[in-house]
């Protein structure tokens, strides 16, 4: 029987007691990262987080929590996580970028391969989409994940960003730092997923010479090798923001909202408006909005 994958949510008052139920099951106890418990027995795994989220994989997950939940499962088109695809039993490269959209700090672009068995301890951990998680949480992941996982991370400061974007345009730079991430961590027949960003495709091209079996799709971030470059990706922009902020005395916001508009205004005050080009990306829009508010319109 096809394994499945149901996910509930379980309130604070009523954790003890399952965890109590479990224990006199023939279940094997296992501790995985960021979990109250994780459980092992009877063809299922199941893992409690700390964030309440229980996840259970088995054949018949719906039967295991009727059982031990005591809950009535929702159906699996509603209650499997919608952010992790089956694990495939291939070696699988996820890259993904962050930064492209916002106007201060470096374009990020990360690439991570993961092996069957390390897909599944991330996956056990909880590693998703870096937009689902919190900064704090997506720091402290990171962290963790670059002890863990063979990863490669391109990071292009602003001032390079400029020159380049200027040179080639956004797809082509995407494209060159993705293929490069790919290039430093993948074998030859590995299978990739990218985080689709343009339908045109200048990353097969050029890894062309290691026969990699390639996947472009929207919503890559399913794939835990991809959510895990998503997070790595996201808490080396987020430290890179912090740091380049640091350097001038101003905290650099992210995104591209009128926030990020008044610190451009303030950054062009003390330090010249020719100097924004040292911190953000200098073709977006905001860079009419920071001359407008130094206008004092």
């Amino acid at each position: 029987m096809s394994q499945q994958t149901l996910v509930i949510s379980i309130p604070a008052a009523d954790r003890p007691a399952l965890r109590e139920r479990l224990a006199g099951g023939q279940f094997e106890f296992r501790t995985v990262p960021h979990a109250l418990f994780s459980i092992k027995g009877e063809g299922v795994v199941a893992t409690l987080y700390q964030s309440g989220k229980f996840v259970v994989q088995g054949p018949d997950p719906a039967l295991f929590l009727a059982r031990y939940a005591g809950v009535e499962a929702p159906a699996p088109s509603e209650a499997r996580d919608p952010v992790v695809s089956p694990i495939t039993e291939r070696t699988t490269v996820g890259s993904d970028e962050t930064g492209k959209g916002d106007f201060f700090g470096p374009l990020v672009v990360c690439a991570v391969r993961l092996d069957p068995d390390e897909a599944r301890t991330l996956r056990d951990a909880g590693v998703m989409d870096s937009k689902r998680v919190t900064d704090p949480r997506a720091l402290k992941l990171g962290a963790w994940l670059r002890g863990e996982v063979r990863h490669s991370l391109q990071v292009l400061a602003p001032g390079d960003y400029n020159e380049r974007w200027e040179q080639v345009g956004l797809h082509t730079l995407l494209s060159q730092l993705h293929a490069q991430a790919i290039r430093e961590v993948a074998e030859p027949g590995d299978r990739v997923v990218i985080d689709q960003f343009s339908k045109k495709d200048e990353i097969g091209p050029a890894l062309k010479d290691l026969r990699l079996d390639i996947e472009q799709r929207p919503r890559a971030e399913s794939e835990v090798a991809v959510a895990a470059a998503s997070i790595l990706a996201r808490a080396e922009f987020l430290a890179s923001l912090h740091d380049l902020g640091q350097t001038f005395d101003l905290e650099l916001h992210k995104g591209a909202g009128p926030p990020v508009d008044i610190v451009g205004a303030s950054f062009a005050r003390q330090y010249g408006v020719e100097r924004l080009a040292e911190v953000a990306k200098v073709h977006f829009k905001n860079l009419e909005k920071v001359n407008a508010l130094l206008r004092g319109n």
